[in-house]
Formats: structure tokens, C-alpha cells, sequence
């Protein structure tokens, strides 16, 4: 009894001892996960955090050592980048049109026909200027432009053949428009505004009843117009502009039209010079006055903007 005991004893001893070594490697092994693991969440912490170091050291602080890349040429002049905000232009114009068609004061009509070639020897005063602002999409514009001739013209009815003919022409127009393209590279804007017109004429007859004669008179009238620009971005500093519009339905004129367009270049940042043509349609007549006439000739324009 005493021998089997004890040897029940030393198994169980035997036994317990082994469930124990068994027992302690096992924890040591889950232990050794465990921290394996965990290296392995800080490298990847620490990965984490490097990249967001570097990333926001080239935002913020450019290149090692302060120094900014080079960027590649014509970055600036990305499709599709905006303009600034605000722009403001002043410009000076010089049109060099001709006057030709019906041109009446008080009954009396002369057939007006003064080609922008003999304008100069023609040409008494002219005066131009123009304007334009903008704020982001919305933009305002205004023009004007005096003429004063002096020419020899022929006149309508059986009293009188021709006579000296002084006349001003005279308009100024003013419109609101907004962009509904707006980038560097190309510009589309719509617009609404009036143009306010000034006639006047003397006529010193000549013929064989009324030599010596003249005949006087002034109107002004306004007409509402509408009408679209736009511009497109041709290469470098030169792109192509063209306007159009058209006004009076009735309500002074009977139909009034205008277009121009040419190229316009950028000499320095801020000067530009526009070079085109310009066509302007008028038809009027009320009260004795007539002015059925035609601008037409070479425009060129000098801008400064701020």
C-alpha cells in the first residue's frame, strides 16, 4: 500500500509539474504575440505620422531648405484659371470712321458721304473715351464719341442743288452686363444699357432761289439696346475681341446696330492696345431731323488698367 502510494503520488507530482510547464509556456507564447503586435501598430503609427510631417512640410514650408520649384513655363496660363476679381480699365479710342448716308435738319436732307480716307481734311473735333469695371462676373462699360465735319454735299429737292454742310455727330452708351464665361482663356458676357444720341446740323444753301441761306438744328434721343462680347485667348499676349448689338426697336430709333472686333494685345501688364474695325448703323427720323446714317472704318484703342 505504502509502495502504490507513493507512486500514485510521484505520477500526480509527475503530472501536476507537467501541466504547469504546459500552462507557463502557453502564456508565454500568447505574451510573445502580443508584443509583436504591438510593434507593429508603432511602426505604423509612426508611418502615419511621418507622412503627415512631410506633407504638410511641403505645404507649408516648401522644399528642404526654403526653396520653391521651379515651375514649368505657361503654368500660369492654365485652361480654365479665372481672372481677378476686380478690374478697372480706362481707355482712349480712336476711330477713324467715315460718315456716310441721310443726314436732315428741319426738312432740309443732305447725302452725307465722308470715307474715313478724307476724314482728316474733313475732320473739325473729334473726342473719345471709355471706361469699363468689373467685380467678379459683373461688369459696366461706357463709351462715347463727338464728331464734327465740315463738307460740301449734295441736297434733296428742286430748290437747291448742294451746300456747306456742317454737322456734329455725337453718341454715348452705357451698359450692364455679366459674364457667363469667365477665365483667361476665354470670356462671353451678355449686356443691357441705352445709347444716347446728338445731332446737329447748319446747311448753307446754295443754289438759285435760296443762295445764302441756312438752314439750323439739333435733336437728341435715346435708344435701349442689347447686345454680347466675348474674347478668346489666341497665343501669348494676343487675343481676339468682337462686340455686338443692336437697339432702338421703335422705341426712338427705328433700328440701330452696331459691330466691331480685331485683336487686342498685351503689352505689359497693365497696357493693352486693341486694334479692329468698328461699323455703327443708325435710323432715325422724327420732327424733321434725319439720321440714317453709317460710322464705319478702323478702330484702335489704348487701355490702362488698374
Amino acid at each position: 500500500m505504502q509502495r502504490s502510494e507513493l507512486r500514485g503520488r510521484i505520477r500526480s507530482g509527475a503530472e501536476n509539474s507537467t501541466g504547469r510547464q504546459t500552462s507557463g509556456i502557453n502564456i508565454k507564447a500568447k505574451g510573445a504575440i502580443n508584443a509583436a503586435e504591438f510593434k507593429q501598430m508603432k511602426r505604423f503609427v509612426r508611418a502615419i505620422v511621418f507622412c503627415i510631417s512631410l506633407a504638410g512640410a511641403s505645404l507649408f514650408a516648401g522644399t528642404p531648405g526654403g526653396v520653391e520649384p521651379k515651375s514649368a513655363p505657361g503654368v500660369q496660363q492654365q485652361t480654365g484659371t479665372t481672372p481677378d476679381d476686380v478690374e478697372f480699365q480706362i481707355g482712349i479710342p480712336g476711330w477713324m470712321s467715315g460718315l456716310s448716308g441721310d443726314f436732315g435738319v428741319r426738312g432740309v436732307v443732305a447725302d452725307t458721304d465722308v470715307s474715313f480716307g478724307d476724314l482728316l481734311s474733313d475732320l473739325d473735333m473729334m473726342a473719345a473715351g471709355s471706361i469699363y469695371a468689373r467685380y467678379h462676373r459683373w461688369e459696366f462699360s461706357a463709351n462715347g464719341l463727338y464728331l464734327k465735319v465740315s463738307d460740301s454735299a449734295p441736297l434733296r429737292g428742286l430748290l437747291f442743288g448742294n451746300a456747306r454742310v456742317s454737322l456734329k455727330d455725337a453718341f454715348s452708351e452705357q451698359f450692364l452686363g455679366y459674364r457667363l464665361i469667365n477665365c483667361n482663356d476665354a470670356v462671353l458676357s451678355v449686356f443691357a444699357g441705352a445709347r444716347y444720341n446728338y445731332e446737329s446740323g447748319d446747311f448753307r444753301l446754295q443754289g438759285a432761289r435760296l443762295a445764302g441761306r441756312s438752314v439750323s438744328g439739333s435733336v437728341d434721343w435715346v435708344d435701349p439696346v442689347i447686345g454680347t462680347s466675348g474674347r478668346v485667348h489666341l497665343w501669348k499676349p494676343v487675343s481676339f475681341w468682337t462686340k455686338a448689338d443692336i437697339g432702338g426697336f421703335g422705341a426712338a430709333s427705328d433700328l440701330t446696330w452696331q459691330v466691331q472686333g480685331g485683336l487686342d494685345l498685351q503689352i505689359t501688364r497693365s497696357l493693352n492696345s486693341k486694334i479692329g474695325w468698328r461699323y455703327l448703323k443708325n435710323d432715325y427720323e422724327s420732327g424733321g431731323f434725319t439720321n440714317k446714317t453709317e460710322l464705319n472704318g478702323p478702330y484702335i484703342e489704348t487701355g490702362f488698367s488698374f
